[in-house]
């Protein structure tokens, strides 16, 4: 063997133990980074953009379809209701007696009607991948769930359902999305509209400041429910923040009652 054929032999061979170690090593190497890529999982009040921070007290300010809102219509007020035939005569059947007695005293207050009844609501984490929203009408709850977890379980059906929460966006343009499933059939109006189990709820928070320091936030809520409607029902409310928690007022669920 030559000197020059020796010398290129020996590279090759130190070039190949070199790539063999690398390819050997590499899963060692991805299990010690495998922790600190989980520690760069951003929580999701920690990818909260301030303007974004929904943290306190709202209340209702109802500037549409207010004789839907504060009062209790008739049965026969389903306008601007995608209601299809047998929705309409379950509507027509309805006995709100009945389902108070039934326990069913909830049902105008689930998860995609609630932001439509007037009332106070309060905003709060209780860790970092849990936003809770509580409502004074009706005295409901609202748990969104921020963590990866949430996102496969199945709890048993309930007014407020499984809500799974993302921010979308970027900067101090994102925005709150919420998508809902698991519901407990209910009632998209106070007159028997109805919604039912396989209803699936979207909705969208934005807040927003005011030149002169005002804060308001638009809920933007899209119910998709193919058992009693013929296409999906948007709706869009409003609510102004409060700096304290005044007029704070839990009622109970009522059939007879605007809230």
């Amino acid at each position: 063997m030559s000197t020059s054929f020796g010398r290129v032999y020996l590279q090759r061979w130190a070039m190949t133990v070199a790539t063999c170690a690398a390819v050997l090593s590499a899963p060692a190497a991805m299990a010690q980074n495998a922790p600190a890529a989980a520690a760069q999982t951003v929580s999701g009040r920690a990818a909260a953009s301030e303007s974004q921070d929904l943290s306190g007290y709202w209340v209702s300010v109802v500037t549409e379809q207010w004789h839907l809102r504060m009062t209790v219509p008739p049965k026969s007020e389903l306008g601007m209701l995608p209601l299809n035939q047998a929705a309409r005569q379950r509507v027509a059947a309805w006995d709100p007696a009945a389902d108070a007695a039934a326990g069913n005293e909830c049902a105008s207050y689930g998860a995609p009607v609630i932001m439509r009844v007037p009332s106070r609501m309060r905003f709060r984490w209780t860790n970092d991948d849990t936003l809770q929203l509580d409502i004074d009408s009706g005295t409901q709850t609202r748990m969104f769930h921020f963590d990866a977890a949430a996102r496969g379980q199945q709890p048993a059906p309930s007014w407020q359902g499984h809500s799974i929460a993302s921010w979308e966006g970027t900067g101090e343009e994102k925005y709150l999305t919420v998508r809902t499933s698991r519901l407990r059939p209910g009632l998209l109006r106070k007159n028997g509209a109805p919604y039912g189990a396989q209803t699936q709820l979207e909705e969208h928070f934005y807040a927003f400041t005011e030149p002169n320091g005002d804060r308001w936030l638009i809920v933007t809520s899209i119910v998709t429910d193919p058992e009693n409607l013929t296409r999906p029902y948007t709706t869009t409310n409003h609510f102004k923040q409060q700096r304290n928690n005044a007029g704070w007022d839990p009622t109970p669920c009522s059939v007879d009652q605007a809230r």
